[in-house]
């Protein structure tokens, strides 16, 4: 399944994606809020490739986003309801995360029955806070220290978007 946008192409992760995604995982700027460090090697990052396609094998909804044939970064709910994303620090603040977050949301309220998706962010992440907020995601919680990064304690902030009513033409 593929999804075209103005910009983007949204489509499935392949194994032939490893050089593209070491390229974004392995960057300290793009992982700075991620749930685990910079991938230090291609076997971090082939290990962690291989569960994303998996994941969508299993019924997850993870895509790889492409900008003109290039890999721009990640979209989707590998582990529905779970949503997030990742882009390289060189497609930061074009509006790409959105457009490509808005087109994987819309394709999984029309072709899954998940009654909502969430989102777990770092508080220090306002740029995702923003991208999250313009798609709807209310925030619905937060804690302290829930994950250790290296040797820093992490928070998170719980959102959430429940399914529209009635599918609308933009969020």
């Amino acid at each position: 399944m593929e999804i075209r946008t103005e910009r983007l192409l949204l489509r499935p992760p392949g194994a032939d994606d490893l050089e593209a995604m070491f390229v974004i995982m392995s960057d300290p700027a793009a992982m700075r809020y991620w749930s685990t460090l910079p991938h230090a090697d291609r076997g971090v990052t082939r290990i962690w490739l291989d569960r994303m396609i998996a994941r969508n094998k299993a019924g997850g909804e993870d895509f790889v986003i492409e900008q003109q044939g290039r890999i721009v970064g990640t979209v989707g709910a590998g582990r529905p309801p779970e949503f997030g994303f990742v882009l390289h620090p060189e497609s930061w603040g074009r509006g790409l995360a959105t457009e490509a977050s808005v087109a994987c949301i819309d394709h999984i309220f029309r072709t899954t029955r998940v009654a909502e998706l969430t989102a777990d962010v770092d508080p220090r992440n306002a740029a995702s806070l923003r991208v999250l907020d313009k798609l709807g995601f209310a925030e619905i919680g937060r804690a302290s220290q829930t994950f250790r990064l290296g040797d820093q304690w992490c928070d998170s902030i719980y959102l959430a978007l429940p399914r529209p009513v009635r599918r609308a033409a933009t969020w």
